[in-house]
């Protein structure tokens, strides 16, 4: 058999190709593909049919050496395995769907080193906008998101002092809140469980905000359960097994998060615990997750999508103010007591 020709050697398509493809000028096709208004919807159609056959793909950062910026808005989370972020993942790219801009992704583990390096290599791309998760950062992060020059929005939390926009939520007030349903509910030996203690920082201002209307009602939190890995339904059991067995005259036990505190849920059904009468449970978050459980557990709705969703508003229509920065929005979390707080108190 003789042995078939070498093939030629690949080259990228160009701005020529596509311009003999549909018979018009480069500059012409070049119009089209930075979406400028001056062709005739006829012309802008046989272009973009053209590009799309040849299978072209424009190559923006060639063009952002001009504008000094690409159409991507850098989005910075502490986790993947955490159910709670792909649901703002969802909220910004439907909110940038249509814009011409496009999320890309980062993930800090919680750590504020790694949210230096990502932030390093992402706004050396010169993103059109910065999305990131919270609002404590090190002096570093903060001295690069203050000078890049795009819209910069913190989010999930509006506890604190923002670099530019924020969207999110009180921590301290959800915690007050879950604390004060408690309370009315007549409960009074109260322990809580959290993960990534001490740095997720938004479970550690609600503790601080739950703490707080727990001392205004003249009580104290009778113990508490720390784990510095992530959130698991085996890790929730784990700890709420451990903290029962040390302290079993508790009547409520408050989680960081859903999950573990589905894990705890499902520790005290296979233990034949009588909740919420003899112990109540609570969560935050507001995961579908919880809607597959027999017995609901109480949570708080963190407003997650629609935080992804105002948050990536801002960015696109920041993209070509000449000023940047300053808005505020805060979201109101909403309390679920499910079946797993005490209706009345006894």
């Amino acid at each position: 058999m003789s042995p078939s020709p070498p093939t030629a050697p690949r080259r990228p398509l160009t701005l020529r190709d596509v311009s003999e493809a549909c018979g018009v000028s480069e500059m012409t096709v070049s119009r089209v593909l930075r979406n400028r208004t001056d062709v005739s919807p006829a012309t802008r159609e046989r272009v973009l049919a053209a590009a799309k056959a040849l299978g072209y793909v424009p190559n923006k950062i060639a063009g952002a050496l001009a504008s000094q910026q690409v159409n991507l808005v850098t989005v910075v989370i502490p986790s993947l395995g955490n159910m709670v972020f792909p649901e703002v993942l969802r909220g910004i790219s439907d909110a940038l769907e249509g814009t011409g801009l496009q999320p890309v992704f980062g993930i800090t583990d919680y750590l504020a080193e790694r949210e230096e390096n990502v932030l390093y290599e992402m706004l050396s791309w010169r993103p059109s906008g910065v999305i990131l998760a919270g609002l404590e950062h090190s002096d570093a992060s903060r001295a690069m998101l203050a000078g890049a020059g795009i819209p910069v929005v913190e989010i999930m939390d509006v506890d604190g002092t923002a670099i530019d926009s924020v969207v999110g939520i009180s921590h301290r007030r959800a915690g007050r809140e879950m604390a004060h349903a408690i309370i009315a509910a007549g409960y009074r030996r109260i322990g809580f469980l959290g993960t990534k203690m001490p740095d997720d920082h938004r479970a550690r201002k609600r503790l601080e905000g739950f703490s707080d209307a727990l001392r205004e009602a003249g009580l104290e939190l009778a113990d508490t359960e720390y784990y510095a890995g992530g959130s698991a339904l085996l890790k929730g059991r784990q700890m709420t097994e451990a903290m029962l067995n040390r302290t079993p005259d508790l009547d409520f036990l408050y989680y960081s998060n859903d999950m573990i505190g589905a894990g705890g849920l499902l520790c005290c059904l296979e233990k034949g615990i009588d909740v919420p009468g003899r112990l109540g449970l609570a969560g935050f978050n507001g995961l579908e997750i919880l809607d597959g459980l027999s017995i609901r557990l109480a949570t708080m709705d963190a407003c997650r999508r629609e935080i992804g969703e105002r948050a990536a508003g801002i960015v696109a229509g920041l993209r070509t103010d000449d000023v940047i920065g300053g808005t505020r929005i805060e979201l109101s979390p909403r309390l679920e007591l499910g079946d797993t707080i005490r209706r009345e108190s006894p």
